[in-house]
């Protein structure tokens, strides 16, 4: 692949971590909330919250190389009623703009509750509008590897599945932070409030390995009999890029799955060292297959015609 296809990859993995993460913060925070009130809450998901930023920074710094002159960037977003390139940079904009509004007010605590929850609530709106957007741009009749509801499917997977874990690990170093910082007695609500966010997000995280391992095999076996383009897709998938296709598959396995697993074990037996560990690997792991997967998606895909 070229340097233009990597800033893609980075672009898209970015952008759709920092969605999966706001939207699954807005979750956790509303636990929290429930559980434990709003102090406890602000303190599990404030630094999370600051900490999605700087990732969009870089999505939208890596989409900037895949331009031919950056500096005619404003010029794609003039075709809203025909392009879904155009809609996905009004929407990254959108979404950066809420989010940052939003991150402002709650850290400052700013506005009323609901004004802060509506901001919110939209931004995590625009935000899954903005992944649809990343999927429909290469849903094309001219490319068969990617005109196919495999696409979005798997699209919605990496956002879910990498915005969990890399909040598993923000949720982590905040608690890492809050040690040294808080009374003995609000630290014991945080540790429990880690530990129940922590589990389920490893139940999230199993899950989603469930769907990517079902809808893989379904999208490669489905190529397979799709005509004499797509079955170029498949080979190059499992003749030239067997090895990476392979190692894509067990990393995500491992990940997501079995240190998933040892997460959720580790978070329901209060084992926290091991907890902590089992986060940095599942997300460590999870993040490299996911780059692996989104580099096959633009590597092996076949045009048809020229």
């Amino acid at each position: 692949m070229n340097t233009k296809e990597w800033a893609l990859v980075a672009y898209t993995i970015l952008t759709q971590m920092s969605v999966g993460a706001f939207v699954v913060l807005g979750l956790a925070h509303t636990y929290a909330l429930r559980k434990s009130g709003e102090k406890q809450a602000n303190a599990l998901s404030n630094r999370a919250l600051l900490a999605i930023g700087p990732v969009l920074v870089l999505a939208v710094l890596a989409s900037l190389f895949h331009l031919g002159n950056p500096t005619n960037a404003y010029r794609a977003i003039s075709n809203l009623g025909s392009s879904w390139l155009s809609r996905e940079i009004l929407l990254t904009i959108l979404f950066v703009g809420l989010g940052a509004v939003f991150a402002l007010l709650q850290w400052r605590q700013i506005a009323d509750f609901k004004v802060r929850q509506a901001i919110a609530v939209i931004a995590a709106l625009i935000g899954l509008a903005l992944v649809y957007a990343n999927a429909k741009i290469y849903m094309l009749r001219a490319e068969p590897a990617w005109d196919t509801l495999a696409t979005p499917v798997l699209f919605y997977t990496t956002t879910f599945l990498l915005g969990a874990l890399a909040l598993g690990v923000a949720f982590v170093v905040n608690y890492s932070y809050l040690k040294r910082r808080t009374e003995k007695t609000e630290l014991a609500q945080q540790a429990e409030l880690l530990r129940s966010v922590l589990r389920w997000i490893a139940i999230a995280s199993i899950v989603l390995l469930g769907v990517e391992m079902v809808v893989i095999p379904l999208y490669v076996a489905d190529l397979s009999t799709s005509g004499a383009t797509a079955l170029q897709s498949v080979e190059k998938l499992v003749e030239d890029y067997g090895a990476v296709f392979a190692l894509r598959l067990i990393l995500g396995f491992v990940g997501a799955g079995l240190f998933g697993l040892f997460l959720y074990r580790s978070a329901l037996m209060n084992r926290q060292a091991v907890m902590i560990t089992a986060v940095y690997l599942a997300f460590a792991f999870v993040l490299v297959a996911e780059v692996l997967g989104r580099f096959l998606f633009y590597a092996t895909h076949a045009r048809v015609g020229l």
